[in-house]
């Protein structure tokens, strides 16, 4: 039988289930990745199971979010994250070494490998041939004790790619052309790989920037070849020997199959509110800026700083404008000086921030109230750049940059120059020392908590019997940022549950948290649309609104990571039988579940009375018996700790 490259690397970890699309698959997980906003509830958790050493071939944490320090609270968990590494057997990457995702493909990732990853843009690694997986930290927490990893079987979409991008074009214009198509659920429920004589021209971190933000499209993970490209990028990191070849068989099958032509693709821009929300760039073009941001795991190469610097040699960027300059790793920050386009962009007018996430996720770099901030990071929802009234466009280095020049939305093909010629390098200059190695297997080591890490607390068992009040109503697509935002005033707490929890819902509803506390119930349920939950893989926009007392979710359908999320901290995800039941359900109207348990043990549809109104409605639960026990029990650490106990 002929094999895709996702089923070759799916049937090489099956530990359990078929490859049969829809049914539960159990994975082996070869590697783990953490990072600042998510692992401190990870080694919390680790903590909590009694885990002496993680149990993967290598597991990372990576300080990368939560890189101002305004005050001791993120110096303090830095701290904690490290001494937690050396007592669990992790490799540690601190502050200012870089994101995540670009660093552990330069120093860890491998075809052939499976990833799993506290980050829901994990997936990027799937450039270099791996299935890279983003999730919840509770499950990361597991496969790093050497447990499966549960999913449900991906369909797999090919997208065949042919053509070669013209000048000015680049990958970041690839993926947005996927957005454009299919916009941010085009993805759910699937796995993309991508094929075809096209990829001959993309090198491996043009490809992370198309497979990163698969996780835009709402896809499990997305799948490269691993063919010479690869090979290449792992010899100029002196990791030929990691190389393996990896390709689909010539027969092999996909349930969905796409083509994009390369050669006919435009500069594209995503429009305030949406990764989805795609236009070509000439359609909004001379829209006043006021900053322009380079850098991120959406556009983390070598090339990705290069070519603007290039553009911007020997000029002056618009003096309205803020060009402000993330370099993705210590590695890139080096190169990009050693090879002098460091000092092109600052004779430019740029502004060097330390490598890591920054205004990506909220943290500083906030724009201008009512102002037009250009940036080449995965996602632009409502006030998730730290600015409520926000307006962020998502776009390529090329149009970044040529519009920090302008001083207005720039169609880079407009410039009066020729595009820059840049050939990635054969050699670099490496930096392998500073990723900390955890400390021998014997040795012991105290974890150091600071005054704001505070102890996961004990969830309760589903009631037999649930009453109360639909405190929120909400409609598609809403975001983990709006559920629990990230930024500055925010991600310091991610260790402080009571804390963290104050802020639920402030994005869509300032009152939110006034009611939660208020509600004499002290059990709540949310409303929502499609796709709830899209977005970050935080965990915290599922454990903190359990922690003020919700324990159901209707809505119309949900994003994958979130969904699960909900079920690993006891949290009910039901969906509407008929659209109209949630048409009519309204915020405030008093829901009852009666004799839940035995509802969910039959496994029919749930029965849920609106007091309010006097009228009963339908909703079902798609749940295993993996997930319907672990939401029975309240939770995931609940099923763990019996299951260890017995």
């Amino acid at each position: 039988m002929d094999y895709n490259i996702t089923q070759k690397l799916i049937r090489s970890h099956l530990i359990s289930g078929e490859m049969n699309t829809g049914g539960k698959i159990g994975l082996k997980i070869d590697q783990t990745l953490t990072q600042d906003a998510t692992g401190t509830m990870v080694m919390l958790e680790l903590e909590a199971m009694g885990l002496s050493r993680v149990k993967t071939e290598i597991s990372a944490q990576y300080v990368d979010h939560n890189l101002l320090q305004s005050d001791f609270k993120n110096a303090d968990d830095h701290i904690f994250l490290r001494s937690a590494c050396q007592k669990f057997g992790v490799w540690f990457s601190p502050p200012g070494n870089g994101v995540s995702h670009p660093v552990h493909m330069e120093q860890f990732g491998a075809p052939g490998k499976t990833l799993l990853g506290s980050d829901s843009h994990t997936c990027a690694a799937g450039s270099m041939g791996m299935l890279a997986i983003g999730s919840g930290g509770l499950e990361v927490a597991l496969a790093m004790a050497g447990e499966p990893f549960y999913i449900r079987m991906p369909e797999i979409w090919n997208v065949n790619l042919t053509g070669r991008l013209s000048d000015w074009v680049s990958a970041k214009d690839v993926i947005l052309e996927l957005l454009r198509r299919y916009d941010v659920d085009g993805g759910v429920g699937k796995i993309i790989e991508y094929s075809g004589p096209g990829l001959e021209h993309l090198s491996a971190m043009d490809r992370h920037v198309i497979a990163n933000m698969g996780a835009e499209l709402g896809a499990t993970t997305s799948v490269f070849p691993s063919d010479q490209a690869v090979k290449n990028f792992l010899r100029q990191q002196g990791r030929e020997n990691d190389w393996q070849e990896l390709t689909a068989d010539k027969k092999a099958g996909y349930d969905l199959k796409t083509e994009i032509n390369l050669s006919e693709l435009e500069p594209l821009i995503a429009c305030p509110g949406s990764p989805g929300n795609v236009v070509p760039v000439s359609e909004v073009a001379g829209r006043e800026i006021y900053q322009s941001v380079i850098g991120s795991s959406a556009n983390p190469g070598l090339r990705d700083f290069a070519v603007p610097a290039l553009i911007l040699k020997d000029k002056r960027i618009n003096d309205g404008v803020s060009l402000d300059i993330n370099p993705t790793s210590r590695q890139i920050l080096e190169n990009l000086a050693s090879e002098g386009y460091l000092s092109m962009l600052v004779h430019a007018g740029a502004r060097i921030h330390q490598s890591g996430c920054n205004g990506c996720i909220g943290m500083g770099q906030a724009p201008a109230s009512g102002r037009i901030s250009l940036r080449t990071v995965p996602r632009n929802f409502p006030g998730r750049s730290g600015t409520k009234e926000d307006q962020v466009y998502l776009c390529s280095p090329e149009t970044a940059a040529a519009s920090a020049f302008k001083g207005v939305i720039t169609d880079p093909r407009d410039l009066e120059m020729s595009y820059p010629a840049f050939k990635e390098p054969a050699e670099i200059k490496l930096n392998v020392q500073m990723i900390v190695p955890p400390a021998p297997e014997d040795g012991k080591v105290h974890l150091e908590k600071g005054p704001n890490i505070k102890k996961l607390p004990d969830l309760d068992p589903l009631p037999d019997s649930v009453k109360g009040p639909v405190l929120l109503k909400l409609g598609d697509n809403i975001s983990t940022d709006e559920i629990l935002p990230a930024g500055n005033r925010v991600l310091p707490f991610r260790s402080n549950l009571p804390a963290i929890s104050r802020f639920a819902f402030q994005a869509v509803d300032e009152h939110f948290y006034n009611r939660a506390i208020e509600n004499k119930d002290k059990l709540f349920f949310i409303g929502a649309g499609t796709n709830y939950g899209q977005g970050s893989s935080r965990e915290h926009a599922a454990i903190a609104p359990r922690f003020l007392g919700l324990r159901i979710v209707l809505a119309k359908s949900y994003a994958r990571i979130h969904y699960q999320n909900l079920l690993n901290f006891g949290v009910l995800p039901l969906t509407f039988k008929k659209e109209s039941d949630y048409e009519r359900l309204k915020q405030g109207d008093l829901i009852e579940f009666r004799n839940l348990r035995k509802q969910l043990n039959d496994r029919g549809t749930i029965l849920a009375e609106d007091k309010t109104t006097d009228f009963s409605f339908e909703l079902m639960a798609d749940l295993d018996e993996r997930d319907r026990n672990m939401v029975l029990k309240g939770g995931l650490i609940n099923l763990v700790r019996e299951k260890n106990l017995n």
